[in-house]
């Protein structure tokens, strides 16, 4: 199965036990809807493997505070370390004692990602290019804006560093954060190219040279047993991670507090940042895998493909004849397709039977155990026990025929989660073509009237003027 926040859980995760764990929260939380799977978080999947839904379920875990090991400079685990091991008496109390601890955390969180991303330019890029295992360009789309992201990082961690006191305290934190955060519009740039970076990176990998220098790395121990997209993936796993740094330092942020009036504004600007960069990411990921679909004949392209601007969610699914098919759930259609490459062994996926406008779709929920020996089902769902599990059936009565699918899940979670997503594209949809129609429907102005609405009350000499045209 894929798991995206392996990342997270191996290097971002809080395992010290003398500190609670940060509020376990979706990573987008109040950003967007909990039933669309964030672009940001399906970017680090393998576009060749079906989507878990699953991480999408479950919380973000927690970030832990990590130190390099002064036995070695890149040891296979970082140790933990809390803001109460560097000092060696206080006289806070236990709430005191937690805000200084998340911006600890917050701070070597920044601390870390900068090694890790230094790490990866000089130990993957770097070599690679030397060695010509991958060309320039492969590279730098790979990679993408990568290295810019190190000095931004730097900067923040100089800002933080600079808040400590004598005592090793922060006590305003706040506006050196909300001066700050502007700088990660840069992630949209670095965001955006990770659909086509890990699609290229699971292409290059069939190549022997390639694969043989990952895995060494991999196996080596300042890998920490990461593989290469595990560090790519990390400034992504950093941006979302913030919203839940931030609402755990104003949990903890005592009443009257100079940050209690600031912390607000930061998360409120962190946030509507995060739900930027998702959506530039939904974007592109979506232009990606349009430009991935193949047309056996001319209708299937429909104009609601082209229109689409994110995608609810994709993965794969089992149609009624046992054949795993990729299915995209795309803004304003569903699309089936069969996965495959291209003759430069790019992934390229064969639009199957006719797409489907979401506008017109019918959703009928197959409860489990249903006979499925016969008739549509053709016992391809029964696995031998004459009985179908996780399966749902979606149709439309297009602009000629109706078309009817039926399609099995991998499990009943991934079948409520295709459910969820599919009545939410539905009626989306649907309220979108209706508010199309009125806007249609409604009356057009009188356009020698249209420029009375400019007019300032009482003004009697702009009234003349109109009365006398």
């Amino acid at each position: 199965s894929l798991s995206l926040s392996l990342s997270l859980s191996l290097s971002l995760s809080l395992s010290n036990k003398r500190v609670k764990p940060v509020v376990k929260s979706n990573s987008l939380t109040g950003v967007i809807t909990p039933v669309k799977t964030p672009a940001l978080k399906r970017i680090g999947q393998s576009i060749s493997r079906s989507i878990s839904f699953r991480t999408e379920a479950r919380p973000l875990p927690t970030p832990p505070l990590r130190s390099r090991n002064k036995g070695s400079s890149f040891p296979r685990r970082r140790n933990s370390q809390c803001w109460s091991d560097t000092v060696e008496s206080h006289n806070l109390t236990a709430k005191e004692i937690k805000r200084q601890e998340v911006i600890y955390e917050l701070t070597e969180g920044e601390r870390q990602l900068i090694e890790d991303l230094s790490l990866v330019k000089k130990v993957y890029y770097e070599p690679m290019l030397k060695l010509d295992i991958m060309s320039e360009n492969e590279l730098r789309q790979i990679f993408g804006t990568l290295d810019s992201l190190i000095p931004l990082h730097e900067d923040l961690l100089s800002r933080l560093e600079s808040l400590r006191g004598s005592k090793k305290t922060v006590g305003e934190v706040a506006p050196t954060l909300m001066n700050w955060f502007p700088c990660l519009e840069a992630y949209v740039t670095y965001c955006c190219n990770q659909v086509e970076a890990k699609a290229l990176l699971d292409h290059k990998k069939n190549e022997k040279p390639v694969e043989k220098f990952l895995r060494l790395c991999q196996e080596s121990s300042f890998s920490r047993k990461l593989d290469l997209w595990n560090f790519l993936d990390l400034p992504r796993s950093r941006l979302v991670k913030y919203p839940l740094l931030l609402k755990e330092i104003q949990k903890c942020t005592p009443p009257e507090h100079p940050d209690e009036f600031t912390l607000p504004d930061a998360l409120e600007l962190i946030h509507s940042i995060v739900a930027e960069v998702n959506k530039k990411t939904g974007e592109a990921e979506c232009q990606f895998y349009r430009r991935g679909l193949t047309y056996i004949e001319d209708c299937q392209r429909l104009p609601e493909i082209q229109q689409s601007r994110f995608l609810y969610c994709h993965g794969e699914l089992k149609n009624n004849k046992g054949q795993r098919l990729h299915v995209f759930l795309f803004e304003l259609a569903l699309v089936l397709t069969r996965p495959g490459e291209d003759r430069e062994g790019g992934h390229v996926f064969q639009v199957y039977r006719q797409p489907l406008p979401n506008a017109s779709l019918n959703l009928e929920v197959i409860p489990d155990g249903e006979t499925g020996g016969g008739g549509s089902f053709r016992g391809a769902f029964t696995g031998g026990n004459d009985k179908v599990k996780n399966c749902f059936r979606v149709s439309s009565r297009g602009r000629s025929k109706a078309h009817s699918y039926s399609l099995q899940g991998n499990d009943s979670f991934s079948k409520q989660q295709w459910v969820t997503c599919l009545r939410q594209a539905m009626v989306q949809s649907r309220d979108r073509k209706a508010q199309s129609r009125q806007s249609v429907a409604a009356p057009h102005p009188d356009p020698t009237l249209c420029h009375i609405a400019d007019l300032s009350i009482g003004c009697d000499s702009d009234m003349d003027d109109v009365t006398s045209r």
